[in-house]
């Protein structure tokens, strides 16, 4: 048979909704802080009671030693041999110190200490309960409604707040209505825990598909993540752990009734379920469901250009963009939506200005090709008239003739420009620049060198080779391009000496020469200084 103070710590315990042992301890606390208040304030006290008959006893534990110091914290070894038979130097003893008539004492004493100590004993156990629950979903009682927060009654005395940013937006409170809420973060304070919920929170929904589906209770159907727009509209991306398990069948449920119990608990909420999958692609055109896709291009940078029809484009926006969003949120790509006939607008933009990009790349190399075409004419007419040699003077006229006409089709063509391969020129005269000088022609004609005429014109009949020349002179006129005056150097490789030729009557060379040559008349006119 139980005694009273065993009935009335079972009590105690089942009203405040604590464990007996959470009791006993209070009462053994306020019996130690009652002891020390009546009786002075020693030391290393503690308290025995026992759990049947109620019976309190305060002992204080003391050192053995051979001499004492100190009193309140030491004890003689053959006195505490008395209350130990096997206590040695330095070992602790407990000595009994309960006073007379203590019971009634402290009950009289200790009782708001008991009641203090109890109610923090409740306030941890309350702390340690709700802390373990954080991330759950609990239902509560709304008691009282603010303009910053609400207060919901949990049922064993405690209370969470419901602050105003984490309420659904349009739904409206009642005094006494059922509410089923997230716990999102619990805090301890002297009043007692804090325990703060939510309804807007993203994991709300994953706790409730837990709820009402049990493939993802059990690990059947994975949910891969989760975008939410509190009280609008939320979007959830699901996969199968298993083969031959339909996601998105098993959290709708037979004719919508599992997905319809979760709207109904999010007040209206709509909820659409989307099978996930491993190409990006794909899984970008199932996020925008219910609109359908007709291609997807992933870019850098995340973002991914979408081309549905004409007619769904704004089903694929959604109202005020919702659908776009709660896509971007689920796979975390920045999505650009167009429709076919914008798509097939930027596709010609984007092929007309790589046309005109091609188009200057074809124009800068043609005009590179022109400048080296330029520089080889210039280093085939300088070589040619260096060596002096009458064929390769007509090689090389061939040669530029043709270098002009390849450059005439390479600028009317709307191709790439063809390489044209320069053809081989030999240098005939070895000439040492080092010891000679190079007389460049510039003028619009050819002054004869020697004493100045100053009377008027004479008549002077010039050699085979200042024909030649002159031929050259006037060629290079043509084309604007300086001609390089044979030196008198190397003139003494050949039988004809140059500063013979310049003075030698055209009648002596002919009578030399076995085929006689038909040689025009030159008139010059003589300048009014020396040439």
């Amino acid at each position: 048979m139980k005694s009273e103070f065993q009935a009335a710590i079972n009590q105690l315990a089942n009203d405040r909704n604590l464990p007996r042992e959470v009791i006993i301890d209070a009462i053994r606390s306020a019996l130690v802080s009652a002891y020390k208040r009546d009786f002075g304030g020693t030391p290393n006290l503690v308290a025995t009671l026992d759990p049947n008959t109620g019976n309190a006893r305060i002992f204080a534990e003391k050192q053995a030693v051979e001499v004492v110091e100190d009193e309140s914290l030491q004890i003689p070894l053959e006195e505490a041999r008395q209350n130990d038979p096997e206590a040695v130097v330095g070992s602790i003893v407990r000595v009994d110190i309960t006073p007379r008539n203590f019971g009634r004492i402290a009950a009289q004493t200790a009782k708001q200490v008991i009641l203090q100590r109890i109610r923090e004993a409740k306030r941890d156990h309350l702390y340690t309960n709700y802390s373990e629950r954080e991330g759950e979903l609990i239902i509560g009682i709304v008691q009282y409604i603010g303009p910053k927060h609400a207060t919901l009654a949990l049922g064993d005395e405690a209370e969470a707040i419901l602050p105003e940013e984490e309420q659904i937006k349009g739904e409206f409170l009642r005094r006494d209505q059922r509410l089923r809420v997230f716990i999102y973060k619990v805090e301890r304070s002297t009043k007692g825990p804090q325990i703060f919920v939510s309804r807007k929170h993203k994991k709300m929904l994953l706790r409730l598909l837990e709820l009402e589906v049990p493939e993802i209770a059990n690990g059947i159907v994975e949910v891969r993540a989760i975008a939410r727009e509190p009280g609008q509209r939320s979007k959830v991306a699901v996969s199968a752990r298993q083969p031959g398990i339909d996601p998105v069948g098993s959290c709708v449920g037979m004719r919508g009734g599992r997905i319809q119990h979760i709207v109904d608990e999010l007040n209206g909420e709509k909820i659409d379920i989307v099978p996930w999958s491993p190409d990006m692609a794909t899984f970008i055109a199932n996020a925008l469901s219910p609109a359908k896709v007709v291609s997807v291009t992933l870019g850098e940078g995340k973002t991914a250009t979408v081309i549905v029809p004409d007619k769904q484009l704004s089903l694929a926006i959604g109202k005020e963009g919702q659908n776009a969003r709660l896509a971007a949120k689920l796979t975390g790509w920045r999505i650009d939506i167009v429709n076919q006939t914008d798509a097939a607008e930027r596709a010609l933009k984007m092929a007309e200005d790589q046309m005109a990009r091609a188009e200057q790349e074809r124009e800068r190399i043609a005009a590179e090709e022109e400048q080296r075409l330029s520089a080889a004419t210039l280093l085939a007419q300088a070589e040619a008239t260096l060596s002096g040699d009458d064929e390769l003077v007509e090689s090389v006229g061939e040669q530029l003739t043709t270098l002009e006409g390849q450059r005439a089709v390479l600028d009317s063509s709307s191709v790439e420009p063809m390489t044209i391969e320069e053809p081989p020129l030999t240098v005939v005269a070895d000439i040492n620049f080092d010891q000679i000088e190079l007389n460049v022609v510039t003028g619009d004609s050819d002054e004869e060198e020697g004493p100045a005429n100053t009377k008027g014109k004479k008549k002077v009949k010039k050699g085979k080779r200042e024909i030649v020349l002159e031929q050259r002179q006037a060629a290079a006129k043509k084309r604007k391009q300086p001609v390089v005056r044979r030196p008198a150097e190397a003139a003494a490789e050949t039988d004809l000496d140059w500063q013979h030729l310049r003075n030698v009557d055209a009648e002596e060379i002919l009578a030399e020469d076995e085929t006689p040559t038909e040689i025009p008349e030159v008139v010059e006119e003589a300048g009014d200084g020396e040439a």
